[in-house]
């Protein structure tokens, strides 16, 4: 965790280059401001193929005051290289040591007092900073701001849409008292984050963020969404990419969520409409069995209703995927959503709770 002033110690001695502050921009609503220094920090890791894209997103923004701090986490590609061309510091940690400390490195080594967390394959929308800055000046200094993904993602294939319209509506569902926020689009004041003792270093691979926000919330501090703040994600997922990352999160959701003893919790993207979908379908499928087991037709009611049942509980998100991209997108993507999601976030529920033991100590660790 972040400590007060915490250096780079031997082991992760860095090398930082060309720190440079935009000037002469103007906010979203063209006034100018002049008070509030934002330091965009991004972790990479081998993150050749996007980082280019997110540093030129970064530095088309239209807020007037702003620094960029890269760390790369030990990476093993052109990373490093690509990043030099830009006017940002870069900081290069020798080897791996996760996302987690890579921000809070970043945020030890930032001028702004206000930072903005973000991910090597998200683009800053131009007015994203702004309406940050703009969000918290109003709002109470113990504030965690979030942002989410744009509907429509940086690239066009299908199951990166899927992906984005997903997070989006389950990010913004509760404004005003979300469970986490993400840091893919996370804002907040500096002395806010240092009192906040940073991300968790001996953690899980992910979920340091919800860790983070769930701490935040129990030392007093307020969460806050606004869904005006947003990233375009740069997916590029196909089918395998998609299972992938949804049997990754619902692996280490299930591992977090047993830690906490709140399975149940109606948490953003593992909210109870998913956990309904995924007892929905494995209803259908074993009331499916018992017709050709029996012979009974009346076990096709009990589908009939679970299916009605979670229609019913997720009708919003299958409107949202009407909304983004039309009819047949959005009938392809409740036909995934419906009927092959809920088995990959079943799979990697049973492989989080095989794999509790393994990280039970870190999680107790990081209290």
């Amino acid at each position: 965790m972040l400590t007060d002033g915490d250096p780079l110690s031997p082991d992760t001695r860095a090398t930082a280059t060309m720190t440079c502050i935009a000037g002469e921009r103007l906010t979203v609503n063209e006034k100018p401001r002049m008070a509030d220094l934002v330091s965009i920090i991004i972790p990479v890791r081998n993150g050749a193929v996007t980082i280019t894209s997110c540093l030129e997103a970064a530095f088309a923004s239209r807020y007037e005051r702003f620094e960029v701090i890269v760390v790369d986490d030990g990476s093993d590609d052109r990373s490093a290289e690509i990043i030099k061309t830009f006017p940002c510091t870069l900081i290069q940690l020798p080897v791996s040591a996760g996302a987690s400390r890579a921000r809070n490195v970043g945020a030890s080594h930032s001028s702004g007092n206000i930072l903005f967390f973000t991910d090597a394959d998200c683009l800053l929308n131009e007015d994203t900073l702004a309406l940050a800055v703009e969000r918290l000046s109003v709002a109470d200094r113990n504030v965690v701001l979030g942002g989410t993904y744009t509907v429509q993602p940086a690239d066009d294939r299908f199951f990166s849409a899927f992906q984005s319209v997903f997070i989006n509506h389950a990010e913004s569902r509760d404004r005003d008292n979300p469970d986490y926020i993400a840091a893919h689009a996370m804002a907040l004041y500096a002395d806010t984050f240092e009192k906040g003792g940073g991300f968790p270093e001996d953690f899980m691979p992910i979920l340091e963020d919800v860790d983070f926000s769930h701490r935040m919330r129990k030392s007093g501090h307020r969460l806050i969404m606004d869904p005006g703040i947003q990233v375009r994600h740069l997916f590029d997922y196909s089918l395998l990419g998609s299972v992938g990352n949804g049997f990754r999160k619902s692996k280490y959701w299930t591992i977090y969520s047993m830690h906490n003893r709140d399975l149940l919790a109606d948490s953003g993207t593992a909210s109870r409409a998913l956990k309904f979908d995924v007892v929905a379908l494995l209803g259908s499928i074993l009331a499916a069995l018992l017709v050709l087991a029996t012979g009974n037709a009346w076990f096709f009611v009990i589908i009939a209703v679970l299916m009605g049942l979670n229609i019913t509980m997720n009708h919003d998100l299958l409107r949202a995927f009407y909304r983004a991209r039309g009819i047949t997108f959005a009938f392809a993507a409740s036909a995934y959503y419906l009927l092959v999601y809920p088995l990959v976030v079943c799979a990697g529920g049973l492989a989080g709770v095989l794999s509790y033991r393994r990280y039970a100590g870190l999680l107790e660790a990081a209290g």
